[in-house]
């Protein structure tokens, strides 16, 4: 394949997503040239990230949740995505393992980043995931769970913790994993 095909597109870059993906080397390259003729200049910004979300969320406001969401996939901390965090994301909101997409899920609820999640980050969180669903959907959400609030304290009671309790990554995933109830509250699936 040669570096000619490759553009810019390194070979440490491209071998680490090699190997922490499932996408074969030509997908990368479309991939790659798809991404800079999007992004000339290498990088996503916070803003066009939110665009992207609005697309894909016509009828409601996924802002805020976009903005968590980026946070979350800009592990360099300088306010882009840049190619490597770009398929990163990708690759783990649409393929990756369970496990793998549970530790994001977690650092999405990290919202401070210290390695726990505390009863205020989730609810954070769960207000940006409500703004993202209609209002008409929210209508038929069951009582116990038809706010931002009440959604929190049962997610919270689902891990047996008291308000000021804190729940680290591990304790988190493995909650998850054994209860489908967690994951449903954890996430937002638009009806088709």
């Amino acid at each position: 394949m040669g570096n000619s095909k490759s553009g810019a597109l390194s070979k440490e870059i491209l071998d680490d997503l090699k190997m922490n993906t499932k996408y074969s080397e030509e997908e990368l390259f479309k991939w790659y040239e798809s991404f800079k003729k999007q992004c000339p200049d290498g990088k996503i910004s916070r803003t066009e990230f939110e665009k992207i979300y609005t697309n894909f969320f016509p009828n409601s406001d996924p802002k805020t949740y976009a903005r968590h969401v980026f946070r979350s996939f800009d592990t360099n901390d300088d306010g882009t995505l840049d190619f490597r965090e770009y398929i990163i994301a990708l690759h783990l909101t649409s393929s990756g393992k369970t496990s793998l997409k549970l530790e994001w899920a977690f650092s999405l609820f990290d919202v401070d980043r210290n390695g726990e999640v505390s009863k205020v980050e989730v609810l954070e969180i769960i207000t940006a995931i409500f703004k993202m669903i209609p209002p008409e959907e929210q209508k038929n959400l069951p009582d116990d769970e038809n706010t931002p609030q009440k959604r929190a304290d049962k997610l919270w009671a689902y891990f047996k913790k008291k308000d000021n309790d804190k729940i680290a990554e591990g304790e988190f995933i493995q909650g998850v994993m054994i209860n489908d109830d967690i994951m449903r509250l954890i996430q937002y699936d638009p009806k088709k």
